[in-house]
Formats: structure tokens, sequence, C-alpha cells
């Protein structure tokens, strides 16, 4: 359905996206995860046609963004992290200009406004001003717009973003909703969200694409947990060299105690390694076993991967 290859944003010597490429299909809930400023907001408006991309290209439904624009946007629903609202505005009249807008035929627009309405819970609020909604109920109105058309791919950027905890679990419920009949793509930077609502999750750092996976996958148990007596030296040298891992970092720990997560390529279980190593340089291994993740521990792995990259490549 979508197609992103070699996707490159540069702002003179500053690259907001760096050679992104991932694929999303029809009918997934595709989360862009990632840092403030890490490049989500760029791939989406690039995606939806706000921004020309400085190389690579973005296909929607086989059409290229930059030979057809309008091609792409007909079939996307757009709700930015700010939207577009009229506070003056009541809700169906706002809702009518945005069909008007999207070259809706005047005969279908009343329809095609109720299905919105409905499908975002808004029939009891079509004559208040936009102005005197809660953020929520404004949140929705951005919703309504972005699915006048039936777009078959609805992109959201931090929908959720200042809502509180009830209109959050509404606007979730919604989005899954919707997921029913298209696919979607949101941005965000809440661990949460994309555990709630995504069922593949797409991870930007400082414009590049550090991981892509289900959420299944991703949160498949590929961590080992050491704790040894006493400050080891070489801990980190020495495990870097056993085939299977990936990444080292210590943990904090109490005195005369050393913690370290070692993250392990997919598929392998070194565990059996790493003791041994532990044992051959003489260290005395208090616990050793594979760690439940969770989906923070997995986004501070990648960005301390991330570090010791640029570190090294410094």
């Amino acid at each position: 359905m979508i197609s992103v290859k070699g996707l490159e944003k540069r702002y003179g010597d500053i690259r907001a996206v760096d050679g992104v490429s991932f694929e999303v299909q029809r009918g997934e809930i595709v989360g862009l995860l990632g840092h403030n400023g890490a490049g989500k907001t760029t791939v989406m408006k690039i995606m939806t046609g706000y921004l020309e991309p400085t190389a690579g290209t973005i296909t929607v439904g086989g059409k290229d963004v930059r030979t057809d624009r309008i091609g792409v946007q007909r079939q996307i629903g757009y709700l930015p992290e700010s939207a577009p609202l009229y506070p003056e505005m009541l809700v169906q009249e706002y809702l009518l200009m945005m069909a008007e807008l999207r070259g809706i035929p005047a005969a279908d627009r009343l329809a095609r406004v109720s299905y919105a309405v409905r499908a975002t819970g808004l029939e009891k609020r079509l004559t208040q001003p936009i102005g005197t909604l809660s953020k929520g109920f404004r949140q929705r109105v951005g919703l309504a717009q972005a699915i006048l058309h039936k777009p078959e791919v609805l992109v959201l950027d931090e929908p959720t973003n200042g809502l509180d905890p009830v209109q959050i679990v509404e606007i979730r419920s919604l989005i899954r909703r919707l997921a029913q009949d298209t696919t979607i793509i949101l941005s965000t930077h809440i661990l949460s969200e994309i555990e709630a609502v995504c069922n593949r999750v797409v991870v930007l750092i400082d414009g590049h694409l550090a991981a892509d996976d289900t959420l299944e996958g991703m949160l498949a148990s590929n961590t080992v947990r050491l704790e040894l007596e006493g400050e080891a030296s070489a801990v980190e040298k020495t495990l870097k060299k056993l085939e299977g891992v990936e990444h080292v970092r210590r943990d904090d720990a109490p005195k005369g105690v050393s913690r370290w997560r070692i993250q392990c390529a997919k598929g392998s279980d070194p565990s059996a390694a790493i003791v041994k190593a532990a044992v051959d340089a003489g260290w005395t291994v208090r616990a050793v076993g594979a760690e439940t993740p969770s989906l923070e521990n997995v986004f501070r792995d990648l960005m301390a991967r991330h570090v010791d990259r640029a570190k090294e490549a410094a």
C-alpha cells in the first residue's frame, strides 16, 4: 500500500531524514516512534505531499508523491499535530466546507458528513462552535475532516498530544474502529500509545531508521541480564566478542555489584557462552537470564546503540 525507499530530507547541512526505507501493507496500524526531532513529522509531511523530498521516493497505492501529488492526496486523510480548525465555525459548517474543498460532489456531501460524524461520535456537537469544544472533541473534528472522503490511508501526527487520560482512551478507541476499513500510520513519542494501538512499529532516531518490526517481534525477548559480584573489569569488551551479542550496556547497581544488559541477535541465545566467558574470566556470577522486555527498554537499547555507533564514526 505504501512504499518508502531511500527517503532523505535536508535543510542545508542538517539531515532531518537520512536514507529511510520501509513498507506498509493494507490494513496495518503502523506507529512511527521516535524522540522529538527524530524525523517523524518530516516523513509524514513528505508522504502527504506537503514537503518535497531531497532524495528517495514514497508511493501510495502505486502513485508517486513526487510525480502525482494530487493522486496520492486523494487516497490520504491527514490529521497534523495542530489540526487546521476554525474556532468561530460550527462543527457542521466546518465539515461541509471541508467536504467541498475535498471535491466531494454537492449531492454526496451531507451523506459523507453524516458518515464522518457518526464514526467520530460528534452527533451532539454539530451545532456547537468549534472554539467551545474540549481538546478531545476538537481532535474528533480533525479526524472527521480527515475521513470525509473515505481515504484508504489515514496519517495521524501525535493524535493524543495534550489530551487528558479520558480523552486519550476515547481517541485510541476511535483509531482502532477506523482501522477496520483504513490503513493507519500514526506518529508519537509516547510508548504506551504504540502498545495500545499499533500492530507494527517503525523507530526513527536522528533521522535514521533504527528498527522496523511487528510489536510482537519487537517485544520478543532477545536481551540477557547478567549480574556479577565485585566490580569486574573488561566485561564489555569480553562480552562483545561473543557470537550473537550485538550490544552491551551497564546498568546501575549497588556497590560491589555490576549489572549488565546484553542485546543479542534475533534467534540467538548466547546465555551459555556468556556464563562460560564469565567463569573463564574469573568473575563471580550472581544471576543470568533472559529479560522480559518492555517497549521502553527496547527503545533505550536502540538509542544507546545509535549513540555508540555515532561515537565510533566520529
